[in-house]
């Protein structure tokens, strides 16, 4: 007995714009999203530049919840129970777990894929699986539109997946990685931060520069290097005791001069470069700067476009997700023999959209209460 009951679909016809689909199935291969030394880059970029995972944190938490309608009410509890419960890797659990994952992968690497494992023996889905993408070789099935997935093991070895109908895959326009182009910014930026570090390590950690000038006295010549050493020793002993909250005075006799070695060279200030490499990347991540604690001057105007800019960013990551959310839906009810569709009911992105919706509701209320006494002063 299979799993998830499906009916045999239709053979497709070729199109005319790919030829080599009929050559035989297998005979295109789609070049892997990434390779491994690209998820290594990828996963240093988010741990070197912390702006960059933040901001692709909040992408994934502003996404938003959402619920899974199934057409037949029968069933729906039993669909919530199981989305709600479903293991997730080694240490999830539930539908909204394995869409983060699902989408954190499909932004930082432009495409992800997940499985729904099956439990043969006891005809029921086993758990979601959220695999590496950089492993997974995509070819063409048997039919124009489908597709069959290879592995590759860690020799390099590439082993077919046998039940590709268990294997949900999305990828954002074009397969190209969000992160895509900033690995060079993000090095210039990573540079201006190692140089402001030694810059402060030089002149930041201050040290003194102490000249004993002996007079033109004979005898003052003669034991100037005597009183050098003591100045030495006195002066050592003072700055080693402010480490211990200690505060000694230094008292010298004769030209002693003190100076803070550096004090006349100023640091570098950059604030400009620093900020025209964060407006680059921001703009490829499409965050308002407010959201990642950048306190740039802007208007309230801009921040609402800015608001409704990252409102239809979300909506894009939505409708990549929603397919592969129903996938695991209809699985389910297939495995359960139901043959009722589902959907997804997205919440809305924020408070904002609740409070503008309410606006409309009531504006249209009103507008209604108008339009009905117009028309019973007409009928009157």
């Amino acid at each position: 007995m299979k799993l998830f009951k499906k009916k045999k679909p239709a053979r497709a016809a070729s199109p005319e714009l790919v030829p080599a689909l009929r050559q035989g199935p297998g005979s295109i291969t789609l070049p892997a999203a990434v390779e491994p030394f690209e998820r290594d880059l990828y996963d240093r970029l988010r741990f070197a530049v912390p702006l960059i995972d933040a901001a692709l944190m909040k992408v994934i938490r502003l996404t938003g919840g959402f619920r899974v309608v199934c057409t037949d009410e029968t069933v729906q509890d039993s669909l919530d129970r199981f989305l709600a419960d479903v293991p997730v890797g080694l240490t999830g659990k539930g539908i909204g777990c394995f869409a983060d994952e699902f989408l954190d992968s499909l932004l930082t690497y432009g495409s992800a894929v997940g499985e729904i494992v099956a439990d043969p023996e006891h005809g029921r889905i086993a758990g979601l699986w959220n695999g590496d993408i950089s492993a997974v070789v995509i070819n063409a099935g048997r039919d124009p539109f489908a597709r069959s997935y290879s592995v590759r093991d860690s020799e390099g070895t590439l082993r077919s997946v046998p039940h590709p109908e268990r294997i949900v895959y999305a990828a954002l326009t074009g397969g190209r990685p969000l992160l895509r182009g900033l690995p060079a910014l993000s090095s210039i930026l990573l540079r201006i931060y190692e140089c402001i570090g030694q810059n402060f390590d030089r002149a930041g950690n201050v040290r003194y520069a102490v000249t004993y000038k002996p007079s033109k006295d004979s005898s003052d010549f003669a034991y100037s290097r005597e009183r050098a050493v003591q100045i030495a020793k006195e002066w050592s002993d003072g700055m080693n005791s402010a480490k211990y909250g200690q505060v000694k005075d230094f008292v010298a006799v004769g030209d002693v001069d003190i100076k803070v070695i550096g004090a006349e060279n100023q640091l570098f200030d950059t604030n400009v470069p620093v900020r025209q490499l964060l407006e680059q990347l921001i703009a490829k991540l499409s965050i308002p700067p407010f959201l990642l604690g950048l306190n740039w001057s802007s208007t309230e105007r801009m921040s609402q476009q800015q608001a409704d800019i990252l409102t239809s960013e979300l909506e894009y990551y939505r409708r990549l997700l929603t397919p592969v959310i129903c996938e695991v839906g209809r699985a389910y009810l297939a495995s359960i023999g139901s043959e009722a569709a589902c959907s997804v009911e997205w919440d809305n992105i924020n408070l904002q959209d609740e409070s503008a919706l309410a606006e409309a509701r009531l504006k249209n209320a009103q507008a209604r209460e108008i339009e009905m006494r117009l028309e019973n002063n007409e009928n009157e």
